[in-house]
């Protein structure tokens, strides 16, 4: 499928065809920072933000919200119990390509058997434009390393480049396409307009520098290696356990279920909200048991869960070098600097 142009004067009308498609979530400004928020009317174009650097929470809360209703039941047998699953048509527009990973991540995760449908039903209901960048965010970022400065295949259904006036539009899937033929708001790319995004890849590739020193792909091995390092303790000495890390992070995806009855005892809604490993009591089981007691044991788990056990269960990165959990740490703890200590270590024990 042939890339396409978006005059940036068309872009509105774009925007309000989508908002007939279905909720339109976008970047705004929530200052100093951003976030994605739905469009409301409108008036709220002109909000949108496609200079943004990154925002607070990654778009995976539309696909995995924070808080859900899974069910509401009234009595004990099967015809009582009624699945609720909110999959409304929505649309994610502007979306980084880091964050691309992290969408592409968290459906790998709820594929696995058994399914979650309700993951799966607003991942179906749910269009993607993502939105290209040019440089690191901050001094957080390692996406370069991690391999998560390009889109993934197949993700994205319009892939957005800004080429000054205008935005070099690639097609990633058949719905994309779709999007293009019915909204007359695209041109085809010609020669000049293909010029333009050679250049800005020459540019981003100068600004893309790893940050890592050895290839992503040692990193699970040499996470295997540091289990017992005391590097766990030193830096869990400034861990608040408060869990903010994991829920700005775009691949963390624990979540708690709780069943609330109504008065009646017999009837009441099973709600699903999100959790953090990070907590003292989520490694908590029958009995009062707590098999991750300690704060260093689970900074320790979290650190492996981003570099070795979801890459091992999905195939896809679990940490997608976004630099989110770093830069909100009240505690100042860099999952960057975590990584790149664990290569010194694993070079000083060799040494010997």
């Amino acid at each position: 499928m042939l890339p396409h142009i978006l005059p940036k004067e068309n872009f509105d009308d774009f925007v309000a065809w989508l908002m007939t498609q279905g909720r339109v979530a976008a970047p705004v400004a929530k200052a100093p920072n951003f976030s994605f928020d739905v469009l409301v009317d409108k008036d709220d174009i002109a909000r949108i933000r496609m200079d943004y650097d990154v925002t607070i929470l990654p778009p995976k809360k539309y696909l995995l919200p924070s808080y859900e209703t899974l069910l509401d039941f009234n009595g004990p047998a099967p015809e009582n119990v009624r699945a609720e699953i909110d999959a409304r048509p929505t649309v994610l527009l502007g979306v980084h390509p880091y964050d691309l990973h992290g969408l592409q991540t968290t459906v790998a995760a709820f594929s696995q058997d058994p399914a979650d449908a309700s993951v799966l039903a607003r991942r179906k209901a749910t269009r993607v434009i993502g939105l290209n960048i040019a440089s690191y965010a901050n001094d957080e970022q390692f996406m370069a390393d991690m391999g998560t400065v390009d889109p993934p295949d197949g993700v994205a259904d319009l892939f957005l480049t800004d080429i000054g006036d205008r935005y070099f539009v690639e097609i990633g899937t058949e719905a994309g396409s779709e999007m293009r033929r019915a909204c007359d708001c695209f041109r085809p790319a010609g020669p000049e307009d293909h010029r333009a995004r050679q250049e800005y890849d020459e540019r981003k590739a100068a600004n893309f520098k790893k940050r890592l020193p050895y290839h992503v792909r040692y990193l699970p091995e040499l996470l295997e290696a540091s289990y017992d390092s005391l590097l766990w303790d030193a830096v869990a000495r400034r861990c608040f356990s408060c869990g903010t890390c994991t829920n700005v992070c775009p691949t963390c995806y624990c979540f708690d279920v709780h069943d609330n009855l109504n008065i009646d005892a017999a009837s009441g809604v099973r709600e699903r909200m999100w959790d953090s490993c990070q907590l003292e009591v989520f490694a908590e089981v029958a009995g009062g048991e707590n098999f991750r007691e300690q704060t260093a044991s689970r900074l320790r788990h979290r650190m492996f869960r981003k570099g070795k056990y979801i890459l091992e269960r999905t195939g896809k990165p679990g940490c997608v070098g976004c630099g989110r959990c770093s830069v909100h740490c009240v505690a100042n703890i860099s999952i960057l600097e975590a990584f790149q200590q664990i290569a010194g270590e694993a070079a000083e024990m060799h040494a010997t």
